[in-house]
């Protein structure tokens, strides 16, 4: 292969590609067993999609990020690094249906207030009908249309879930694996929102959707990811920042050598160990030998969904008092709002706030495409017309785009990917880790988990599962709050 200015760098025996959550806990885990590692990331800043941007005197993270886990010990690294910088927020999150603002998690007086009492008892009947048909048929769903409507009659599911579904993933929910509904809103069931409501009870069994708080880092969600790069860079660890990697070889069933665009400059790495988290796709893409044919059309079938953040600030000190609003109505051209200064005030100037807005896209269409100017045109008459802002309160706005947000699960997607993960299976120094490298649409604390997990791996030569971090079988938003 011909490169330019190709140098031969020094054997590196652990070799990181990707600093997002996965990538930097693995670093991190790493650093806490005296092991450095080279970190290789394509952004000019690291954070993955957990990164916070900043605008003049605003922060704002990519998207809304909050944090929840089943796991302990992620909870006391996040002290460790951020002490009294890790804050605790009251949540509030809201949809906007038809109209009304429905308050999320539901609340049954809030939800009947607003549907009504006659369309309350429509829920209700076609809900136990469902239930019967469901004890009599017995039908095991197919997609993620057939499991919604199982779990909560058609009726309910036509109201905000399969919408907002499509509208995320630009495909009909008849299309889409039961497998999303599975891990986003598994445990979160009509009877456990009664029995809450019932109750009020506050137990830490009841569906993770319905947990009233998150801890979040004071200035921004990043703030974990730059508190690791502090201390690994103190032993050692480097980070080469705007750098990728151009081919990877591998004999004998090993990683061998990497070509790797460090700062426009390719250089030759040589790795004993590789904990990937950049998109499984692209892994095999650079691979050399080629992989199989078999792998090569199995990889060209996986897609990710991208997304794009309009980012607004605002001369008015608040617009709204909910971390997010979610608007499923597809009038309506963006899936989400968000506005950080409502998780913590030093997101944006006292006085002043800001507006993330956001857009579900696939790669190179009209939405991808679009300038600033135009989707600023797209969104500016729907946040007037829901008394959110006006336009002469704009200081100014800017967008971002993230080309690998969500891994796409169609119908025929397990098929795909087993084929990819059976293939780099064999590579004994290669773990794939992470929301893109894993093809998981996990939480930021399960690749938190991956990358501590991977570096365990090579630690202490032990044979941890990464496979199995998030996949427990119910909503991914429950976690240890104390």
């Amino acid at each position: 292969m011909k490169s330019r200015n190709l140098q031969i760098n020094s054997k590196q025996e652990i070799l990181i590609l990707g600093a997002g959550p996965a990538g930097m806990s693995a670093s991190f885990e790493l650093h806490k067993a005296a092991k450095a590692a080279m970190i290789i990331e394509k952004n000019e800043y690291i954070g993955g999609l957990a990164a916070t941007l900043q605008y003049g005197e605003f922060k704002t993270d990519i998207g809304p990020h909050r944090f929840f886990s089943h796991n302990k010990y992620l909870y006391d690294l996040i002290e460790d690094l951020l002490l009294e910088r890790w804050i605790k927020v009251n949540r509030l999150t809201r949809f906007y249906i038809n109209g009304k603002f429905f308050l999320y998690p539901i609340q049954l007086k809030d939800a009947f207030s607003n549907i009504g009492l006659h369309k309350t008892f429509k829920v209700a009947a076609d809900y136990s009908f469902q239930k019967i048909k469901n004890i009599l048929v017995g039908k095991k769903a197919e997609s993620f249309e057939e499991q919604a409507v199982a779990d909560f009659g058609r009726i309910l599911a036509e109201l905000n879930i399969l919408n907002y579904t499509e509208k995320i993933w630009g495909l009909p929910c008849s299309e889409i694996s039961p497998d999303w509904l599975k891990q986003r809103i598994e445990g979160l069931s009509v009877m456990e929102i009664i029995k809450k409501t019932l109750t009020s009870s506050k137990t830490k069994k009841g569906p993770k959707t319905l947990v009233e708080q998150f801890y979040y880092p004071d200035t921004g969600t990043n703030s974990i990811y730059e508190k690791m790069q502090e201390r690994i860079l103190t032993g050692g660890s480097i980070i080469h920042l705007k750098s990728y990697p151009v081919k990877i070889f591998h004999n004998n069933k090993k990683i061998t050598e990497i070509i790797m665009n460090i700062n426009g400059n390719d250089q030759i790495i040589i790795p004993d160990y590789v904990i990937s988290s950049i998109p499984i796709t692209e892994i095999i893409n650079i691979m050399e030998p080629k992989a199989p044919d078999e792998v090569l059309k199995a990889n060209k079938k996986l897609r990710y969904r991208s997304h794009i953040s309009l980012f607004i600030t605002l001369d008015k000190p608040s617009v709204f008092p909910d971390q997010w609003i979610y608007f499923p109505d597809k009038e309506i051209p963006f899936c989400r709002i968000m506005e950080p200064k409502n998780f913590s005030k030093k997101m944006s100037p006292l006085s002043r706030t800001s507006l993330v807005v956001e857009f579900f896209c696939w790669e190179n269409d009209k939405i991808w495409n679009a300038n600033k100017e135009e989707l600023f045109d797209l969104s500016i008459k729907w946040l007037e017309k829901l008394n959110f802002i006006k336009e002469k309160e704009i200081i100014e706005g800017f967008i971002h785009k993230e080309k690998y947000a969500y891994p796409l699960y169609d119908l025929n997607y397990k098929d795909h990917l087993s084929i990819l993960k059976n293939y780099l299976k064999q590579f004994k120094n290669l773990q794939c880790i992470g929301r893109a490298g894993s093809f998981k649409y996990n939480n930021q604390d399960h690749a938190l988990e991956m990358g501590i997990l991977a570096a365990r791996n090579i630690i202490e030569g032990e044979k941890n599962n990464i496979e199995d971090v998030g996949t427990e079988q119910e909503y991914f938003e429950k976690g240890y709050i104390k």
